[in-house]
């Protein structure tokens, strides 16, 4: 009986284990793309920008999104804001969804960008981040980046 037993247990570990592996194996890794940055306001010392990402799932299940990490570089190099967003959302399979983060920033640091952005009336950007996302498969963390440059009239456009 016991003998039984062990063999029993021991079939079920190389089952699930074996199911695991291939289940990470069809995953497809969801495409995060930048879709625009919009400005909600401005002051003396700083402002506020909705960094709006569009996330793509390629698989038939639903992924959920439960850490999401950004960088914001202006310019050739400068870190314009970064930070973490923990609110969980959820992207149906085989479709999208637009994340909006919220990005609070200061003027101090970003002189470079600053100047480019007054002396030619925009300044080329770049969002990079990751995101853990949990399946039936697994926990994940996807890497994306995306560029794009603001324009002072024009808004953003995405290259």
């Amino acid at each position: 009986m016991r003998r039984l037993m062990l063999g029993v247990v021991s079939a079920a570990i190389v089952a699930t284990t074996g199911c695991s592996a291939i289940g990470r194996q069809a995953f497809k890794q969801p495409v995060v793309q930048l879709r625009d940055v919009r400005v909600n306001g401005v002051g003396l010392t700083g402002g506020n920008l909705d960094v709006r990402l569009s996330v793509y799932n390629p698989n038939g299940y639903r992924l959920d999104a439960t850490r999401m990490s950004y960088n914001v570089i202006v310019g050739d190099s400068v870190r314009f804001a970064n930070g973490t967003m923990d609110t969980r959302f959820t992207v149906n399979g085989n479709d999208s969804n637009v994340v909006t983060i919220p990005v609070s920033f200061t003027y101090s640091g970003i002189g470079a960008a600053g100047r480019q952005l007054l002396n030619t009336g925009g300044v080329n950007y770049r969002v990079a981040g990751d995101v853990v996302i949990g399946t039936v498969v697994g926990n994940f963390t996807v890497p994306y980046s995306s560029t794009g440059r603001f324009n002072a009239l024009g808004g953003t456009t995405r290259q």
